[in-house]
């Protein structure tokens, strides 16, 4: 008779690995039951166990009724405290937010939502990065959100990795921990340059055709309204006719239509590139330009708006990632 193996579901609880770092990168939600917690004395645990063994050697040797009872409370109190540490943690649910992006050098915060199912309040509950202490928060009933933060030094993806959502609660004596990962990431942009302005090539200093600049003075045509245009250039008798939001057009304005283009730094080194693209985006987004964005890999048409200055952002952050 041959031996079936055993289910997919002992052998990860029996793997030493999930003690220390869990069970790797999950989808989630997550909620925290008896295959998830773990629970173990701490330093004032031992220690308070320590004096308990002393207490009792002394009633043994002596034959004192008072202090077997003392002893055999403090046992009792500290045998309590390990259900009500299991219990501040059991049955939470921890969810992944969706952590803003930031520049370079900032620091990314990642929001953890945590799901409190139960009318008891939970308390000192303690979120954390390995290698850092975090701080205890209380948990009342309903979604609760908790921030992590990490540095972001480099553009690109910032992984959250592996937290640690631990309590000592009530006594200090034990502490119940769970290693938690849910593929958080974070967009990393790159680091704007200090040096403000946007390229030359608006000025039109190069020549061309006599109609660059920013004249206005002779009306061209009409276009569809688009979110960040002067409300000046509406054309508001068409709206009274409800014909829609258009926007008077004038020669000249075609000069606010800026290409933002990889060609314009040669000789620079691709991060420094990258830098100073990222500063003609805001600077560009900011005087409320509309600008394109080429890229040796990517080219993105001119545009104006908060959604246009994200993907040229992202297109920036993601440079050279395979797509």
């Amino acid at each position: 008779m041959t031996k079936t193996a055993a289910p997919l579901g002992w052998r990860q609880r029996l793997n030493p690995a999930r003690f220390l770092r869990g069970l790797g990168p999950e989808a989630g939600p997550v909620t925290l039951n008896r295959a998830r917690i773990f629970i173990l004395p701490t330093r004032q645990g031992l220690a308070y166990a320590l004096v308990l063994f002393a207490i009792l050697a002394g009633a043994v040797n002596y034959e004192n009724s008072l202090a077997y009872a003392l002893v055999f409370t403090l046992v009792g109190l500290g045998v309590v405290s390990i259900l009500h540490t299991y219990r501040n943690l059991q049955g939470l649910v921890i969810r992944a937010g969706r952590p803003l992006p930031v520049f370079a050098g900032e620091r990314a915060l990642f929001p953890i939502g945590i799901v409190n199912p139960t009318r008891r309040r939970r308390y000192a509950v303690v979120l954390s990065l390995p290698g850092t202490a975090g701080s205890a928060v209380d948990l009342a009933a309903g979604e609760n959100w908790v921030e992590l933060s990490q540095a972001a030094p480099l553009r690109g993806r910032l992984f959250l990795g592996r937290f640690v959502v631990a309590t000592r609660f009530p006594l200090g004596l034990l502490r119940a921990w769970s290693h938690i990962d849910l593929g958080m990431q974070c967009l990393v942009y790159p680091a704007p340059a200090l040096l403000r302005g946007l390229p030359p090539t608006l000025s039109g200093s190069d020549g061309g055709d006599g109609d660059r600049g920013f004249g206005h003075e002779e009306f061209a045509a009409l276009r569809p309204y688009r979110v960040g245009d002067t409300l000046s250039h509406v054309h508001w008798k068409a709206v009274a006719r409800e014909q829609g939001m258009q926007t008077k057009q004038f020669s000249g304005e075609a000069a606010q239509e800026l290409w933002l283009a990889w060609e314009l730094l040669p000789g620079t080194a691709p991060e420094l590139r990258l830098r100073r693209l990222c500063r003609w985006v805001l600077e560009a987004d900011g005087a409320g330009l509309a600008y394109g964005l080429t890229l040796p890999d990517r080219r993105i048409e001119p545009a104006i708006g908060a959604a246009h200055r994200r993907v040229c952002l992202e297109a920036l952050a993601l440079f050279g990632e395979s797509r």
